[in-house]
């Protein structure tokens, strides 16, 4: 028979363990909260729109539980304004007090934050924003992308121009802001190196209302038109270079988000033809793929696109890396390392490895817009596995140069 102190003992024993064991399961059942930046207003307002259709879809899926903890989604709209980014960010941190961060869209608002997230020391996974000094010289160790940087399609669309196309006179039309520059830059980089000349650059305001005045200022003897645009700037302005006649004289080659799915799909025949590259299509016929286009479709009744795909892919991102650590996110340093160390077998992409500096490694496919069975589609016609933002560079002498800009490289062959 147990002596009534040691049973005293006993139950004692078994009183604090239960408590310690409450305490445990009411931390598991504490939400992450999960900050998400985005755009709900102006020029960049289809891809806010997208990317927050893509991370919702994403935690419906599993019920807004990842490695067994409920997740709390706080929205924030930044309005595409580099201050208010700064603003909204400081509030998810100090006020909401997020335990990671997904966003914000463009390249300028990334930029705009990247010393405060350094400085709070919240991770952060962004689902767009393809700024190419967030994962090369202005290195962050809190930030880890789900996209590519500006130019890594741009590289591998040039060596497809140059070396499959023929093409050897090339002229570039592309917003003037970051992206717009990054993504031209890289093009005529490997373009030039393989033999070609980019002979004019024209730069539109983002928010320009018409592309007639630059259109017209097109050098008519190029082999192509090499189109950078964000948002719904390409659909705008393939639709007035079809309406100037000069669709069927210069092909169109696209950066990723010119011929975008979430704009493509309001496209007609001014965009048949058009040969872009990406690190994602709707069209991409794997079995992963069909699964999340086919859930994207009975949800949104449109097919994914960059930003729909970028915002997934983050909620896979934040989801494997909260499994490597058993959903302890509060373990800030194990799971930014976490983040940083992901290398995905199988996603609606293809496989994805993160490198060394925060940057996706993955597919770059080269895809022609053709007719689909609900409309236009990028056709995927050219894989090049395993791209990384160095391209055929070694890392340490491409790091060795300027970031890509306007000003880099030098373009020596404008007329």
């Amino acid at each position: 028979m147990l002596h009534r102190r040691s049973f005293a003992a006993a139950l004692a024993a078994l009183s604090v363990a239960a408590l310690a064991g409450g305490a445990t399961s009411a931390q598991a059942q504490e939400a992450v909260r999960v900050g998400f930046l985005t755009v709900n207003s102006g020029a960049l307002a289809a891809g806010g729109r997208q990317m927050e259709e893509g991370i919702k879809l994403f935690l419906k899926e599993r019920g807004n539980r990842l490695a067994g903890r409920q997740i709390e989604l706080i929205v924030a709209d930044t309005a595409g304004v580099p201050a208010n980014t700064r603003s909204k960010t400081q509030e998810l941190v100090e006020r909401n007090k997020v335990h990671v961060v997904i966003g914000p869209l463009a390249a300028f608002e990334a930029l705009a934050i990247n010393d405060y997230i350094q400085q709070a020391q919240v991770p952060i996974i962004s689902p767009s924003a393809a700024a190419e000094d967030l994962t090369q010289r202005r290195l962050n160790p809190w930030f880890v992308r789900a996209v590519s940087t500006s130019a890594q399609p741009a590289h591998a669309l040039a060596d497809y121009a140059a070396k499959t196309l023929g093409y050897k006179r090339i002229a570039i039309i592309a917003d003037d802001f970051a992206f717009g520059h990054e993504l031209s830059a890289g093009f005529q980089r490997v373009f030039e190196e393989n033999g070609g000349k980019v002979v004019q650059k024209l730069w539109p305001p983002l928010n320009v209302a018409d592309y007639g005045s630059y259109i017209a200022q097109i050098n008519t003897k190029v082999d192509a038109v090499f189109a950078g645009f964000a948002g719904a700037n390409g659909l705008r302005f393939l639709k007035q270079y079809n309406e100037y006649g000069m669709k069927g004289r210069i092909p169109v080659l696209g950066h990723m988000t010119t011929v975008d799915e979430g704009i493509l799909k309001n496209m007609g025949d001014e965009a048949l033809g058009v040969i872009s590259s990406g690190w994602y299509s709707a069209a991409l016929e794997t079995p992963a793929n069909a699964k999340f286009a086919g859930a994207v479709r009975a949800e949104y009744k449109a097919d994914p696109g960059y930003y729909t795909m970028g915002a997934y892919l983050s909620g896979m991102f934040l989801e494997k890396a909260m499994e490597k650590v058993q959903g302890k996110v509060e373990d800030k340093d194990a799971f930014m390392k976490a983040l940083r160390s992901l290398d995905l077998a199988e996603t609606p992409l293809g496989p994805v490895k993160i490198d060394q500096y925060g940057n996706p490694i993955f597919n770059t496919y080269i895809r022609k817009v053709e007719k689909g069975g609900s409309g236009m589609i990028n056709k995927v016609i050219h894989t090049y596995p395993a791209t990384t933002q160095f391209w055929s560079y070694d890392p340490a002498a491409f790091l060795a140069n300027p970031v890509y800009s306007r000003e880099w490289p030098p373009a020596k062959n404008l007329e």
